[in-house]
């Protein structure tokens, strides 16, 4: 394939598949995050091929030269520090750009942090959404979880040690002390989950810890809707009861609660007749 997404291992350098070795070998070249970090994985199967550094810094420019070979039709695979490239990691603009160039591209399956961690955490899987590093400034940040309060879906985040504290803090503030783990160290020595609630994980953070981490959170209740709410059928009532008709009453609810005016009237046919 002219570019494939390749995923590597999260800890233990065993957690790779025999494609993906078939893949890198047969490459052309191979971008990575950090040459240094990938030179260690690549070693350890005696992988040698040319690498490109490709990260948060150098993306736009790299991902023009690397559209450029594979139009010159050269196998370029992509590899991140761990896991699967593209999700929270760089390669998703690079595989974007050679698709509009009309490149061939694949994806391969393999490690990646976040099925282990939503499973680890013992929360439902089914659904749950994955947003992955919350934004970086604090206004955005807080504007995020506020929209994420009534979402009734499992919550999962990359988070970062030095930032973990203060994003879960404002978690608290936001959703109140939901269920929650914190899943660090995937399939490395140090694996640990702690399980709780978020200020459980709060305490465990004050303790101070290291590596890579996955927050997961219960998701929160759904808000009722105007539509299933009986403020509104109170209000219709009493409009009619005062002998408004039907179009006025559909057209105030409508204003006031949202509702749309077919539903009230209905709602007004219908108890009337009972």
């Amino acid at each position: 394939m002219p570019l494939t997404l390749v995923p590597t291992p999260i800890g233990n350098l065993e957690d790779v598949t025999l494609r993906a070795l078939r893949v890198l070998r047969a490459a052309d070249l191979i971008a990575c995050e950090d040459t240094r970090t990938s030179g260690v994985f690549l070693r350890r199967y005696g992988i040698a091929k040319p690498l490109v550094s490709l990260h948060l810094h150098n993306e736009k420019e790299r991902t023009e030269r690397l559209v450029e070979a594979l139009a010159e039709g050269k196998n370029v695979a992509v590899i991140s520090d761990a896991g699967t490239p593209g999700i929270s990691d760089p390669g998703y603009l690079l595989f974007q750009k050679a698709l509009e160039a009309g490149c061939e591209v694949d994806v391969l399956p393999g490690p990646s942090a976040l099925l282990p961690a939503v499973l680890l955490s013992g929360l439902s899987p089914h659904p749950f959404l994955f947003y992955g590093f919350p934004p970086e400034k604090s206004g955005r940040r807080k504007r995020l979880f506020a929209s994420l309060e009534s979402v009734p879906y499992t919550l999962v985040f990359y988070v970062s040690p030095h930032k973990a504290d203060r994003q879960v803090a404002e978690m608290i503030e936001s959703w109140g002390d939901r269920k929650a783990a914190l899943v660090r160290e995937i399939s490395k020595i140090y694996q640990e989950a702690v399980r709780g609630t978020l200020s459980d994980i709060a305490s465990r953070l004050g303790e101070g810890v290291k590596g890579e981490m996955v927050l997961v959170v219960a998701g929160g209740k759904e808000r009722e809707s105007e539509e299933d709410s009986d403020a509104w059928r109170e209000r219709a009532g009493e409009l009619r009861d005062e002998g408004r008709y039907a179009r006025e009453i559909a057209g105030e609810i409508a204003e006031l609660y949202g509702v749309p005016k077919n539903v009230v009237k209905d709602f007004l046919t219908k108890s009337q007749r009972s």
